[in-house]
């Protein structure tokens, strides 16, 4: 699948530099720009599927580069600012910005909030056009026929646990000490409340692939 690409705009290099050494990390390219007249400029040579621009930059804006950019594309827009006044994220949502991110931040969250902004535009669709169920450990999230799982850390660890495993049972002790941790000193029934809640999540399919092995354990049927 081709690759996304990213721009970031910010007139603080050593900012565009970690941003985009992460963003790369994760398998995105990227695009820079340090003003933004250069900024607007990338945006509109037409290969841009997300931007990150900085609210202080010379020549224009973030502001004027997010209203510019609205007029011709619907990229998602993230605005990136060390000013976190409520005035200064509602200018930036009332211009037309998505996300709006205040400085200091962590490059690793501003990386997950690209990705799940690429998502729900339908930028990043692979997962959610799989048929059956697609489980992905990195960003948290289960598929079921396209659509994603509202899921507990609970419900998910145990599903994923299950997913990657199917096929084999894997008793309550197992699944208890996979999610609870090994020190967890509970109810082993606590799993079973946990799986019914699961499997009403998952429907259909819950009903026939997530199996309950009397006197042993549960399964994941592939």
């Amino acid at each position: 699948m081709e690759k996304k690409r990213i721009l970031i705009a910010d007139d603080e290099e050593r900012i565009v530099a970690l941003v985009s050494d992460f963003l790369t990390a994760a398998g995105f390219e990227t695009e820079k720009a340090f003003d933004g007249e250069t900024a607007l400029n990338k945006a509109k040579e037409g290969n841009i599927d997300l931007a990150i621009l900085d609210i202080m930059m010379p020549a224009l804006n973030g502001w004027e580069v997010t209203k510019k950019i609205r007029e011709f594309s619907d990229m998602p827009i993230i605005i990136l600012s060390a000013r976190s006044e409520e005035f200064d994220l509602l200018e930036g949502f009332s211009v037309g910005a998505d996300e709006y991110v205040t400085k200091p931040f962590s490059p690793a969250v501003l990386v997950k909030r690209v990705e799940a902004l690429l998502k729900r535009s339908g930028k990043i669709d692979e997962k959610a056009a799989k048929k059956g169920l697609v489980v992905d450990k990195e960003s948290f999230t289960a598929f079921l026929d396209g659509k994603e799982l509202e899921l507990t850390l609970k419900e998910f660890g145990l599903l994923s646990i299950l997913y990657e495993n199917k096929g084999m049972v894997l008793s309550r002790d197992q699944l208890l000490d996979s999610v609870w941790s090994y020190d967890y000193d509970g109810d082993l029934r606590t799993v079973d409340s946990h799986i019914a809640r699961l499997r009403t999540k998952l429907g259909d399919f819950g009903s026939s692939h997530l199996k309950t092995i009397y006197g042993m354990g549960y399964k994941l049927e592939p």
